[in-house]
């Protein structure tokens, strides 16, 4: 099974749909074992306790929190980002993880440099994966990452954009 290790940001941003139908993060949990590091949680924690959109998704994510395995591992104190980011990219790496679920678009440079051996992949690219694995429609996908991308302002983002090409080409 793949193992992927989920970061705050991309939890929330499916955690934006969760309920949804189809709701990616049931088919993410179902299908792949999510490993998320203790500090991603207790970031979770601290977005759910404020009173928006980003709440309601982290305490969506929250609910789920049975069907994910949660780790602690010790930060790196050099590392250029938040806690959480680090601790993702450290377990991640520390575990040798398939994946890195992380949507730090402003960031994922950085993110990047930092994984050993996990790929990075973001909610956008998990939509359409998504697809090509036919466990969700083009049309849904791309209704879910429009609703995901209201709420997260990802206008303009070329992550984005380029995943609607690619759900409209399947479409």
């Amino acid at each position: 099974m793949t193992w992927v290790v989920a970061d705050t940001s991309a939890l929330v941003s499916l955690g934006v749909v969760a309920g949804a139908d189809p709701d990616p993060i049931d088919i993410l949990l179902d299908t792949v074992s999510v490993f998320v590091p203790d500090t991603v949680l207790t970031e979770l924690e601290s977005v759910a306790a404020h009173d928006d959109a980003a709440a309601e998704a982290a305490t969506s994510v929250l609910d789920q929190r049975a069907a994910m395995t949660v780790e602690s591992v010790t930060l790196e104190d050099s590392f250029p980002l938040d806690d959480g980011e680090n601790a993702a990219v450290t377990l991640a790496n520390e575990r040798g993880a398939d994946q890195l679920l992380c949507d730090e678009f402003n960031a994922l440079a950085v993110v990047h440099a930092s994984l050993a051996d996990s790929r990075l992949v973001t909610t956008p690219l998990v939509l359409t994966a998504l697809v090509r694995n036919d466990r969700v429609d083009a049309a849904d996908a791309a209704r879910l990452l429009d609703r995901i991308g209201e709420t997260r302002s990802w206008d303009g983002n070329s992550y984005v954009e380029r995943a609607r090409e690619t759900l409209d080409a399947e479409s």
